[in-house]
């Protein structure tokens, strides 16, 4: 296929190189990088006209909104409009309905798996749109991924971002402030660590990436928090969960406490750049007020 990559940071530019490499004819464009791996477009306009299929992985739904308003018109009929960014549902919807008038096709394709998955080609997608819209993503999903679930209508491979994340913060929170309290109870970590991992307690934030340094498989603790996921990442996902359960009127209050908490960490303490699972020695340090 030919293929315009608009986006081309941390993520992005891991992801075109690997369509590149499959065979795939990728042009770039990037408004701060340009990567010698890939041939580079002028402006988006450029890197998208002509192309079977324009994907984007952009920062925000504002900055996709203006990329889209300059693609989507220069787009061939028929094409494909795959967003890749995570955005907010209402954005992600919007862009949809705006391709569908032009006659072009379109997906909200947010992805897990952070940079090392980028680089490795094994990316989770969660897919909003149409049925065409997904068959025609999908032998690219499978270069750039190891799996790619079809979430149903445009806007819902946002929505189901949103949804774990917003599950990932209150876990990972949970998570720090049980390994806080067995500190100062004088539980041992490790034992702690056993028991939970094979109880009730059990969570991918205590198994997988468990925030305790030396408990568990290797994590971002183990590496004094460099961050695998930045809190805030996490904090811009927890944000965006709460700006949707505004938008459908759903009650989400340990939602909206796990935003807060994560606002307080990054913005008013010491969190920016660490991972999100460093809210450990944050609980460590603090006091019940």
């Amino acid at each position: 296929m030919k293929i315009g990559f608009i986006g081309l940071g941390n993520m992005g530019a891991p992801m075109a190189e690997n369509l590149a490499k499959a065979g795939h004819e990728v042009t770039g464009f990037d408004t701060m990088t340009k990567p010698d791996t890939l041939p580079m477009a002028g402006s988006a306009a450029e890197a998208a006209k002509d192309k079977d299929v324009v994907i984007t992985m952009l920062p925000n739904g504002a900055i996709l909104q203006s990329v889209a308003d300059e693609v989507l018109p220069v787009m061939s009929k028929g094409a494909l409009l795959l967003d890749c960014s995570t955005v907010d549902v209402d954005t992600a919807r919007a862009v949809a309905d705006q391709a569908s008038a032009q006659g072009l096709l379109s997906a909200d394709a947010p992805v897990s798996g952070g940079i090392g998955g980028a680089s490795g080609g094994t990316l989770t997608f969660m897919a909003g749109g149409s049925d065409a819209a997904f068959e025609k993503a999908a032998p690219l999903f499978e270069i750039m991924g190891q799996k790619a679930v079809h979430c149903g209508p445009s806007g819902n491979g946002q929505a189901a971002k949103v949804c774990n994340n917003m599950i990932l913060g209150v876990t990972m929170i949970a998570t720090c402030e049980a390994f806080a309290l067995a500190d100062k109870l004088g539980l041992d970590r490790a034992r702690m660590f056993d028991v939970v991992s094979t109880s009730s307690g059990y969570s991918w934030s205590m198994n997988a990436y468990c925030p305790a340094p030396g408990i568990g498989p290797q994590s971002p603790a183990d590496n004094d928090y460099q961050p695998g996921f930045a809190a805030d990442l996490m904090l811009k996902d927890l944000r965006l969960s709460q700006q949707a359960a505004t938008s459908a009127d759903a009650d989400t209050p340990m939602g909206q406490h796990a935003t807060d908490l994560y606002a307080e960490f990054v913005e008013r303490e010491d969190g920016a750049g660490k991972d999100f699972s460093a809210m450990l020695p944050r609980f460590v340090s603090r006091r019940r007020s």
